[in-house]
């Protein structure tokens, strides 16, 4: 946990070592990503998991993986833009690359599911993300007093533009986040973690838990962020006071909503102009933002209409360029939007299949939980995984942290499952004694 989350947290951004052509780079993403994996090969012990068999995680796997082979062989052609430029076609060997660049983004997603099925496990990830949260709140409160600089002093560079930071007559910290946006949703989840540990009363650091979730809720004020605020308002109370069924209920529709989303911006069904009147009554600078997003989603919604179902794959060939002067004339925010433009519906489906499944597996795996606080702590988790879903809708917010969570709650539903099975088999066969002495009695 503290592997990828440090790197998460305290790597610098935009910086990577490119060994040879075909490897992928190792950067903020895939060091720690590679890190952990080698000491759970090295030292970590080996832990005994029921057999999952081929279930829908494996296919949702397979796809994620195979993904990009059949997009390259799509996608061979070059392509000629404006002023002369080519984009060049996605080749064999530009697929491979592509393959192992996906299997180190999602290898949390697989030592999640392995090394956190059980309920200390996952008290164990609530505690360390509160912690966490304590902790980064350091340098975050830093930059809220002197501004975001402090990736500049110990890196050398800013990853952003200085503008970025400011907000309300003061600034919006990131700390070695990259951005301000990301910074607020990190410390959004430890106010929902510590608002789970204050329901059980557990205590982090010897500190009172109404307290820290307090004191992170200040943080996140502190932050700037409208979206990162809003998820926390709406997110606090359910977990502090909302019965757990409830709560799986909540997530099952954020996850819901999320795979959802694309094909309703592609039949025009997502309230557009609603949310944007909403915006226009916080601020008319967020209107606007709003809209050029949505501006931004249509015009690249219509090129990836040219190949819907596995995209355009690597090199920009996703992107919108001005056709008489080849331009760059694209923003893409959302995280949906890229997976779209890259790998399309296929990868899009597979993507978010697998950060979706876990929550539709823990709702439905809560009548297995065998205490108050572990159903708490599973619905508490399913609900930080999923409003990562949705925040992927407006930002490309996902990290190795978010398919840590995603992986941990789906091995959390299979351990369930799998104990629940083998209560049920003990009680058979006890049953299955009884009646036997019974009839040789």
């Amino acid at each position: 946990m503290w592997t990828i989350l440090g790197g998460m947290l305290l790597l610098p951004v935009g910086v990577d070592i490119k060994l040879a052509p075909g490897i992928p780079q190792l950067d903020k993403v895939s060091i720690p990503n590679i890190a952990a994996l080698a000491g759970c090969m090295l030292v970590g012990k080996h832990v005994r998991r029921p057999g999952h068999g081929i279930g829908f995680a494996e296919v949702l796997l397979s796809m994620f993986l195979i993904g990009p082979f059949i997009t390259s062989e799509l996608n061979g052609d070059v392509l000629f833009i404006g002023g002369g430029n080519i984009i060049p076609a996605v080749g064999h060997y530009d697929a491979l690359s592509a393959v192992v660049g996906q299997f180190i983004f999602i290898l949390p997603f697989f030592l999640g599911r392995k090394f956190f099925a059980s309920a200390t496990d996952t008290i164990d990830i609530i505690r360390t993300l509160v912690t966490a949260g304590l902790i980064y709140s350091v340098p975050l409160l830093l930059e809220v007093r002197l501004s975001p600089q402090l990736h500049y002093w110990f890196y050398g560079f800013s990853p952003s533009d200085f503008v970025q930071g400011v907000r309300s007559g003061g600034y919006r910290p990131m700390a070695f986040m990259g951005h301000g946006l990301l910074a607020a949703f990190f410390v959004m989840t430890t106010v929902v973690a510590a608002a789970a540990l204050w329901r059980t009363r557990t205590r982090i650091l010897r500190f009172i838990p109404a307290i820290v979730t307090a004191s992170l809720g200040a943080m996140l004020i502190l932050c700037k962020s409208l979206g990162a605020l809003t998820y926390g308002v709406a997110l606090v109370p359910l977990v502090r006071l909302g019965p757990p069924r409830l709560q799986l209920g909540v997530a099952s529709v954020l996850v819901t909503i999320a795979m959802a989303y694309p094909v309703l911006r592609i039949a025009d069904a997502v309230p557009t102009d609603t949310m944007l009147e909403i915006a226009a009554s916080a601020s008319a600078d967020r209107r606007q933002s709003l809209e050029f997003r949505f501006d931004q989603e249509a015009q690249l919604l219509a090129h990836d209409s040219e190949r819907l179902l596995f995209g355009w794959g690597r090199f920009g060939r996703a992107r919108v360029y001005d056709p008489e002067f080849g331009k760059d004339i694209s923003v893409t925010d959302g995280h949906w939007i890229i997976t779209m433009g890259q790998f399309g519906i296929f990868g899009f489906l597979a993507e978010f299949g697998l950060l979706a499944l876990p929550v539709f597996r823990a709702a439905s795996a809560l009548r297995f939980t065998t205490s108050r606080s572990d159903a708490v702590y599973l619905a508490a988790l399913a609900l930080i995984v999923a409003i990562n879903m949705i925040d992927l809708l407006p930002n490309s917010s996902i990290m190795p942290w978010t398919w840590l969570l995603a992986g941990a709650l789906l091995g959390r539903t299979e351990a369930l499952r799998a104990a629940s099975a083998s209560r049920r088999a003990a009680a058979s066969v006890l049953m299955g004694n009884g009646a036997r002495k019974r009839v040789s009695a």
